[in-house]
């Protein structure tokens, strides 16, 4: 009996012990992997540095959006016609702009959290793997499609750059894939850049370059207009049914690939500071603001200038209708491969955060320079293959505008507010996003 209860004694001290214990050894298990997980956060690009100004966030945008895509748009005014064209381009300019708003304002909708990540907030919004299949393709096709688009542009570009310097003299002929290889060497580089903010420069020239190739193409544009004033023929260039459908969605397509941005929009709001008092989303929206006034005042006069003064004879890129003079035409093309080089960062590096978080935090690899160094430099390989083996890729804006750059610019934004941000039935809020969602 006496050995019984020694025993019984024993056991109950030492089981608050081995309790205390193990939750000591719990706590500091948990705090070391909070730590770790910290210490990753600080090192992925998305998230390693949150010093930027809401100055960034306008250039950003502007990079990311004034892109190669504002070079098209008289084209799709030519499938579209004056009316339905001027109608899409200020709706589209307009409902983009609300749904970025949305995307700002859901960025740090849950207090103490902030969606860095496009496809953090599809999870918060539709649960942890269904947002996952509903976000992270569609956004990597938009972001891999344009980085395709890009390496493309800049090859193109940096040839039509090289025949008009050596026209009228005796250069040697170099192929469209050298070009799109020396474009590519650059990405190489740059590409090692950590973050964001270590790219801010980059994105500034960039949109820069945009504005100034923006504006050489309208205002040549108006000097041809004026010159071929009356001759000019506006009537759509299909003229059967099933033809006039495929224009018209291929126009769509366009358009929706001029306005790309959001797909990077809460990635670049994850580099502004926040705290309660200042959140991010005031800085962030004073830029976005800029940004969509910069965007307007070149957009629309691109596409309406453009339209004017070529009609249903223009191009997919203006630059390309536009044949003098040489010199203009010469500076603009490299005007373009200086915005595309750093447009290429911008929606390469989500991309980057989404391989190097799924090495480290997946198949835990060390977070390190040689990680970074492997990923980055296959992808910039992988995407500069794809442009070389399909110098047409461009050609498919349409396609992938109607397939992902839609649903993540115009639809996606209203469901997730619907499902995160649940406004009152039939009030103004619910509504809108209703209209917008169908």
């Amino acid at each position: 009996m006496r050995a019984k209860s020694v025993n019984t004694s024993i056991i109950l001290v030492l089981c608050p012990m081995a309790a205390a214990r193990a939750n000591k050894y719990g706590e500091i298990s948990q705090g070391s992997r909070r730590a770790q997980e910290r210490s990753i956060d600080d090192w992925l690009p998305v998230t390693s540095s949150r010093n930027a100004k809401w100055w960034y966030s306008a250039f950003h945008n502007v990079t990311a959006m004034v892109g190669a895509g504002v070079l098209s748009l008289p084209y799709a005014m030519s499938k579209l016609g004056w009316g339905p064209g001027v109608a899409v381009l200020l709706l589209s300019w307009i409902i983009t702009l609300y749904t970025l708003w949305q995307m700002v304002e859901m960025h740090e909708m849950v207090p103490g959290t902030r969606f860095d990540r496009y496809h953090e907030l599809g999870q918060h919004a539709f649960g942890e793997k269904l947002g996952l299949w509903i976000v992270v393709p569609q956004q990597l096709v938009v972001e891999v499609g344009l980085n395709i688009v890009y390496m493309v542009t800049g090859g193109k570009s940096l040839h039509k750059f090289h025949e008009i310097i050596c026209e009228g003299r005796k250069c040697k002929k170099i192929t469209l894939p050298y070009f799109t290889m020396i474009f590519a060497s650059v990405q190489f580089i740059l590409s090692q850049l950590p973050n964001f903010d270590s790219i801010s420069t980059i994105s500034l020239a960039a949109a820069i370059m945009s504005i100034c190739y923006s504006t050489i193409a309208w205002g040549a544009s108006v000097d041809k207009g004026w010159k071929a004033a009356g001759h000019v023929s506006y009537h759509l260039p299909e003229t059967t049914a099933a033809g006039k459908v495929f224009s018209f969605f291929e126009a769509l397509g366009d358009v929706a690939f001029a306005y790309a941005g959001h797909n990077v929009v809460l990635e670049i709001q994850a580099t502004i500071p926040s705290t309660p008092e200042k959140p991010s989303k005031k800085p962030m929206w004073k830029g976005v603001v800029v940004a969509y006034v910069i965007i307007a005042l070149h957009y629309f006069p691109v596409a309406l200038i453009g339209y004017w003064a070529f009609g249903n004879t223009v191009k997919d890129n203006i630059l390309i209708t536009l044949n003098k003079p040489n010199w203009l035409i010469a500076i603009a093309n490299m005007m373009v491969v200086l915005h595309v080089v750093g447009s290429y960062q911008v929606y390469a590096m989500p991309v980057f955060d989404m391989i190097e978080m799924v090495l480290v935090k997946k198949l835990r690899f060390p977070p390190g320079l040689p990680v970074r160094l492997v990923a980055r430099t296959a992808y910039v390989a992988f995407t500069m293959f794809i442009a070389i083996t399909f110098p047409f890729f461009g050609g498919l804006l349409g396609f992938f505008g109607g397939f992902a750059f839609a649903p993540t610019t115009y639809f996606l934004p209203c469901i997730m507010w619907l499902a995160i941000h649940k406004p009152k039935r039939f009030s103004l809020s619910w509504c809108t996003n209703w209209v917008r969602k169908t």
